[in-house]
């Protein structure tokens, strides 16, 4: 995987790219409808994630591994919260 690819979570529904700001450029998808969701871009070769209520907030960090590994295992149905 080289620094600028994004894994790609299966879902219905598409993806909202801010382009208007400078820096990373935040992903959210577009089925979040009042803003109460998750972002991610990728930023010198680290995935980044924040919280779309608070994009001044702290940001989390992984790497492109990390990142493989934590949307893999989304796919594969690792993380149920029955």
């Amino acid at each position: 995987m080289t620094h600028d690819t994004i894994i790609r979570i299966p879902m219905k529904g598409g993806v909202m790219v801010d382009d208007q700001q400078p820096g990373p450029k935040w992903r959210r998808s577009t089925r979040c409808a009042n803003n109460s969701c998750v972002e991610v871009a990728m930023a010198e070769g680290s995935v980044l994630v924040r919280d779309s209520k608070d994009p001044e907030g702290r940001v989390l960090t992984f790497t492109p591994a990390e990142w493989e590994a934590f949307a893999t295992g989304i796919v594969a149905g690792d993380f149920t919260f029955d």
